[in-house]
């Protein structure tokens, strides 16, 4: 979606040509749940001026109770009337940074940190970071009280049509809503695994991409339950099938050139693209937890399931962490494929990019490629080839991020501190839980 430009005064006129009643206005919290106040229509002049306040310290990982006025300022260009009917009139939402009362930005707001990251990439030369994300979900049906079950309605494999494809139906219904707000579709079918769906839309600059996603995840949901499903973003819902990832293709460009492009480089590929790899290998094991950010994220990073679980590189093999997709040009992009949709794509991102950016400051040397499938190596194989193994348990990742300073750097120390302790109390919460599994093994034998 290109650059709107919208002032205020073109926000004014859209409300009232379309009748809008009522302005929600977005932001997302530290853990990737998209928040909102809703207000009337009569209070947009307000909205305008940056003079709408919120109570920050209900928020996770914002603020304490004694400094809980917090500012949303809107993202103009984020302007959207969403195409299902409220029936007290039209809803529109704007997407909002978060700001202190003395007119800072706030430092716990993730899309506030994505842009500080961005500023450290026009710093080092380059003009824009495109994200061309790939997020799956699964569908599954509502039991007769409206709860949710993880019965799926189809049988459905890759790429497979209707009737097999129950969820066709949906999933066409959630691709006509999208294009109506402006995305650009650019392919939607069914996952490997039963129930599970992939709606792929064009890239865009990292901070509108990761805009997209949410609103994405919104879209979806609405649509799903409109068809009496729910739509889950969870990495593993399912033992035994595929978990869902999130696939992140990025590049950077140079004002109209794509930075990673070099047509006489081996593959090529530039010395930008070499070393922004070089720190995604190199910080991998650290960002994991970022990218990967819920218990559950790591029952899905398992081998026999798709999902990378090796932290290496190749062209054309799907089984290391980093594929290199076979386009050039303005097209030449690296393919991150440990990400889950769990992950707050604004930490994520800011990570992702600034851990790239150090690979080229510092010219980190990626690895050799890896084309053959690491699945099938032994352990001695994988050690020989430098390959190591990404974290296997959010306990573990959390362990490798405190080690690293460009990544607690990225997400800067008020989030850095949050997430953290978000995730102790989670990991804590897990660790105490007596699951089904542990009593059918252990309840009778013992």
């Amino acid at each position: 979606m290109a650059k709107k430009g919208y002032s205020a005064a073109d926000i004014t006129k859209f409300a009232e040509e379309e009748n809008v009643r009522f302005l929600r206005l977005m932001f997302t919290d530290i853990l990737g749940t998209i928040k909102n106040v809703e207000v009337p229509v009569s209070q947009l002049e307000k909205v305008l001026e940056n003079k709408m306040m919120f109570d920050g310290s209900s928020i996770e990982g914002f603020v304490r109770i004694n400094e809980s006025d917090m500012y949303l300022f809107p993202d103009l260009d984020t302007w959207m009337i969403f195409p299902w009917e409220s029936e007290h009139g039209k809803v529109a939402r704007l997407i909002c940074d978060v700001y202190n009362p003395d007119g800072t930005p706030f430092a716990g707001d993730p899309r506030g940190n994505l842009k500080r990251a961005i500023k450290d990439m026009k710093d080092a030369g380059f003009t824009s970071f495109n994200l061309g994300p790939e997020p799956e979900f699964f569908l599954f049906k509502l039991d007769d009280n409206g709860k949710i079950t993880t019965d799926v309605n189809d049988k459905g494999g890759y790429f497979d049509l209707a009737p097999t494809d129950l969820g066709e139906n949906c999933r066409r219904e959630i691709v006509l809503e999208l294009e109506n707000l402006g995305f650009e579709v650019e392919a939607s079918h069914h996952e490997v695994a039963i129930g599970q769906h992939e709606i792929d839309f064009k890239y865009a600059d990292v901070v509108e991409a990761c805009d997209n996603i949410q609103t994405f995840k919104l879209v979806v949901k609405t649509i799903a339950r409109k068809h009496g499903l729910h739509a889950t973003f969870m990495a593993k819902p399912v033992f035994g099938i595929n978990g869902s990832g999130m696939h992140c293709n990025m590049s950077l460009f140079r004002g109209n050139e794509n930075a990673f492009y070099d047509p006489n480089g081996e593959m090529e590929l530039s010395e930008t693209a070499y070393h922004f790899l070089g720190g995604l290998i190199k910080h991998a094991r650290n960002f994991t937890a970022v990218t990967n950010p819920t218990v559950n994220s790591y029952k899905r990073l398992v081998p026999g399931y798709e999902a990378p679980v090796y932290v290496a590189w190749a062209g054309r093999n799907r089984s290391p962490l980093i594929r290199v997709p076979a386009s050039r040009g303005l097209s030449t992009r690296l393919e991150l494929r440990s990400v889950d949709p769990t992950a707050n794509p604004y930490l994520a991102l800011a990570v992702l990019l600034q851990v790239g950016l150090d690979g080229i400051k510092n010219k980190i040397e990626a690895p050799a490629p890896v084309e053959s499938n690491i699945y099938v190596m032994t352990e001695e194989e994988r050690q020989a080839a430098g390959i190591v193994d990404l974290p296997s348990t959010l306990h573990n990742a959390v362990k490798e991020l405190r080690k690293d300073d460009v990544v607690k750097d990225a997400l800067g120390k008020h989030i850095y501190a949050n997430f953290v302790e978000a995730k102790k109390l989670e990991w804590a919460s897990y660790a105490q839980t007596v699951s089904q599994w542990e009593t059918e093994q252990y309840l009778e034998l013992y």
